[in-house]
């Protein structure tokens, strides 16, 4: 299967992969358990359907993520473009972790995702979460001196502003900004769309299915224990009930289209991408391969301007806040989701 692609940047430090990617989080349990083989086993086959763009982070599982990633690449890393992440510090519980934007910091990690990914370079490497205590200049041009000394093909941001793109985009081109995009998750479209289609900058969309909630399988009862998801203001008790309900107006619409809801959702975001004028990249996760598939019918799925109507609606009605913490992502730092008292 050959899915289409998108160019991340401009110029020089273009990156060209497929419109659709993996997120890796998935690899290291984050939303329930899955073994070694197994998750080697889904690498295949996200690849046998032609995505080629696999994306992952230092602090998923604690390298685990990268470690898994790189007994898969063993042979096959020149067929993927391949995404890692560093500036949250490597330790700790997912909640309760710090930034480290220090170039020393940066440099370190850089050699120790190689070395697990069992590689020479990669595509494109993420500053995962801004430092307050350090200039985003200072981070980024830690990050460009990567891309000159060839370890780094090209850089990105994660969750940064609009303003601080601005600022870091002057220091060194970045190729791609990646934050949090859906059908419920929409503070992005307010300033860091508009200044990454302006600037040429790519986006690369994590949780476009709302971390599960625009999916048929969804179940509120079923997360387990150590899901992450129970971190997050939007699977919080008094919010769940309610936002599940919410899906279901998503869930009808896919129902009478006769598509799955997570292609809905997935297709919702394209449409959008393509009236802001930006380059998209969506990297959903998932443990399992009939999930991809319903996410990868997003592809091919097409909504009228009635259907987008509803969806667009639906952000509005949403219980909670998509962090936990709102200086922790750009719409908190930019004003768009309000501070606890």
């Amino acid at each position: 299967m050959a899915l289409r692609t998108v160019d991340l940047g401009t110029g020089p430090h273009t990156l060209t992969t497929t419109s659709f990617g993996y997120g890796a989080m998935s690899l290291a349990g984050a939303y329930g358990p899955i073994g070694e083989s197994a998750a080697i086993a889904l690498l295949h086959q996200v690849c046998d359907r032609g995505v080629r763009h696999i994306d992952t982070a230092n602090i998923y599982g604690l390298g685990l993520s990268e470690t898994i990633l790189g007994k898969f690449l063993n042979g096959r890393r020149d067929s993927v473009t391949l995404a890692t992440k560093c500036g949250i510090e490597p330790k700790g519980q997912a909640g309760q972790r710090s930034t480290n934007g220090r170039p020393e910091h940066i440099r370190e990690q850089i050699e120790l995702s190689l070395r697990r990914l069992g590689t020479d370079y990669v595509d494109l490497y993420y500053l995962h979460r801004p430092d307050p205590k350090v200039p985003i200049e200072e981070s980024v041009g830690a990050l460009g001196e990567l891309v000159s000394a060839g370890t780094v093909r090209s850089i990105g941001l994660s969750e940064v502003t609009g303003e601080e793109l601005r600022r870091a985009h002057r220091t060194h081109p970045i190729s791609a900004v990646q934050s949090e995009w859906s059908i419920f998750a929409r503070d992005v479209e307010h300033y860091v769309i508009p200044a990454c289609a302006e600037l040429g900058i790519g986006f690369v969309a994590f949780s476009p299915v709302a971390r599960g909630l625009l999916t048929d399988g969804f179940d509120p009862e079923a997360l387990g224990e150590n899901d992450a998801r129970h971190k997050f203001p939007w699977f919080a008790p008094e919010n769940l009930g309610h936002n599940h309900q919410l899906a279901e107006a998503a869930r009808a619409m896919a129902a009478d289209a006769g598509t799955p809801t997570a292609s809905l959702a997935l297709a919702w975001l394209y449409a959008k991408a393509d009236d802001a004028g930006l380059k998209l990249a969506a990297i959903p996760g998932t443990r399992y391969s009939a999930h991809l598939d319903e996410l990868l019918a997003g592809l091919d799925t097409q909504l009228n301007a009635a259907q987008m109507a509803v969806l667009d609606a639906l952000a509005d009605e949403i219980a909670g806040d998509r962090s936990f913490a709102p200086d922790w992502v750009s719409g908190g730092r930019e004003g768009l989701i309000p501070r606890a008292g």
